[in-house]
Order: structure tokens, then sequence, then C-alpha cells
């Protein structure tokens, strides 16, 4: 049995050790993964794109017609004290702070009730970076047939089908696993995915089937920033496996190379197989943008 950290965290407006806090075992969040959740970066003490993230979460909880049960204000206050809290702890500057937010405690019934409150629930943790060795060399990912329900939109705590295609990439020593629906690119089990081709960085459109990652709008300023073309537009299985450069993208991975997939080499002539030059650009770009936009 794992123990936990004697951190503190956030449960319905009470502080507590998160070895301490408690849910209901009728909270609809186990009972269904009747819930939404968010992990907000943080650097340097400072959340980054807070409020792009806040407006993730408002769109999920709409969703599934949970209605907000905070403020932004209330959202940044309770945020910035986990922060400051696991930073006096463990001495941890980048962080993550995970939001939860289930429907409530319920008699079990699949119908939604309308008459109890969200169950809300926060924590900081210590940020895993992507490693020195994994920038320089890239990572290798499988890929598989996207299996998962059709509203990918909605930042669930129903994850089991994530949960089993990222069991699939770490069977084989992989970081990720690359899903296609009806022979088209998706994204991750958790992350976005890009593809590099002619210079221009191209993804899956914005639909059911793909989470709205925050760093979607982040690549596309990047891009423009530095000059790259961007689009998005639906990408064949073939077009990403004859890739320039492939891309991961995701609160924790920032943006990561991908240098090999389903054992083979991404990539063309003396760059196959290694990161290539628009990945360059974008890491470089991604570190100006954690300066200027944490709060």
């Amino acid at each position: 049995m794992q123990t936990l950290p004697d951190t503190l965290c956030y449960l319905n407006g009470e502080y507590s050790s998160l070895r301490d806090a408690k849910v209901s075992v009728l909270d609809r969040g186990f009972i269904f993964g009747d819930g939404i959740y968010e992990v907000v970066p943080v650097y340097g003490r400072r959340l980054f794109r807070f409020d792009e993230h806040l407006a993730r979460l408002g769109r999920s909880l709409a969703k599934l017609r949970i209605a907000n049960p905070h403020s932004p204000e209330q959202w940044l206050e309770r945020s910035r004290k986990l922060v400051a809290a696991l930073a006096e702890k463990a001495g941890a500057e980048d962080q993550l702070i995970y939001i939860q937010v289930t429907r409530g405690v319920a008699l079990r019934d699949h119908v939604m009730p309308t008459d109890i409150e969200p169950t809300v629930f926060m924590m900081a943790s210590p940020m895993k970076h992507a490693t020195a060795e994994q920038r320089h060399h890239g990572v290798a990912c499988v890929t598989a047939r996207d299996f998962r329900w059709e509203r990918g939109d909605i930042k669930s705590t129903s994850l089991l089908g994530n949960v089993l295609a990222r069991q699939m990439s770490a069977d084989h020593g992989a970081v990720e696993t690359v899903m296609f629906r009806d022979g088209y690119l998706t994204e991750a089990s958790a992350s976005n995915v890009w593809v590099v081709h002619e210079g221009a960085v191209l993804g899956p459109p914005k639909s059911e089937h793909v989470l709205e990652g925050i760093r979607y709008d982040l690549i596309r300023e990047l891009c423009e920033e530095t000059g790259i073309a961007y689009n998005l537009r639906p990408i064949p299985e073939g077009e990403v496996l004859a890739a320039d450069e492939l891309l991961l993208s995701s609160a924790t991975k920032e943006v990561l190379p991908i240098t090999k997939l389903d054992g083979q080499p991404v990539g063309h002539g003396a760059l196959r197989g290694k990161p290539g030059p628009v990945y360059a650009r974008l890491y470089e770009a991604y570190q100006r943008a954690k300066a200027a936009q944490s709060i």
C-alpha cells in the first residue's frame, strides 16, 4: 500500500492533509466517474495560462450540467494557497494543481440528480519534468485504434479508456500511445499529437473525439511567433507515419519530440530518428511563454 504524502489539499471548503481527506462511497465521481478535472502547470510558484484552464473547466462542467461551484477569484485564491503550502513544505517551485469537481453525493441512480452539492477537490504535487535525455533524443510511442468513448472533448474523470491506452505504451517501454479513429489521427492517451510536414505544424481539428488541450491555442500562438505555418485538418494515418517530425504536447510534457513510432524512426534523411528543427523552435518559444503567461 502506498503511503500518501502529508501535503495540504482542499475538499469541500476545508483544507486538510491529503492523508486525511475523505469522500463518501456514494459520491457519483466514485460510483459513475461523473465529474470533470483540470491540471494546471505551475512554474516558479506561478500558475501557467490559468484563465484558459478555468475556461475549459467551465466548458466541461456545462457539458455535464454541473454548476461551477466557485468564482474565478476563488479558484485562484485556493490554487495559490496550495502552491504556497507545497513550496513551503517540499521546496517545489514547479508544480501541478489538480482540480476535480464531481456531481456530488446521492443514492445510486443513473439519472442526474439536481438537488445535490458538487464535490470539489484540489491538490498540488511536484511537477515531473521531461528528462534532458528525452529532450535530446526524443521519445518512443506506439499506435493503436482509438477505442475510447465518443466525448473526448469533455475532460472527464472517466478515464478507463485512457488508462488502457497508456498501459499499452508502458508495456512496450514507450511514453505514449498515438491513436487513430477510422484511419485518422485523434490524440494520445494523455497528450495532443502534432505532425510536422514540410515545415508546417498540423493538428487534428477540434471535435468531440479530441480534447481541446490548453496547448492547442498555445501551439498556434507559438507558431505565429516563430513564423511556422499552422493548420488544423483531418490527418490520415499514412501522413503521421510519413511525417518529418512528430510532437507531443501536454501540461507535463510541454512540447516533446517523438523520434520512434512502433519501433520505426520518425523523419527522413540526416534527421531520421532525431528531434527536428521545428521542435527546437517551439520548445524555445514555449520557455518564453512560461515566463510571460504565468500569474
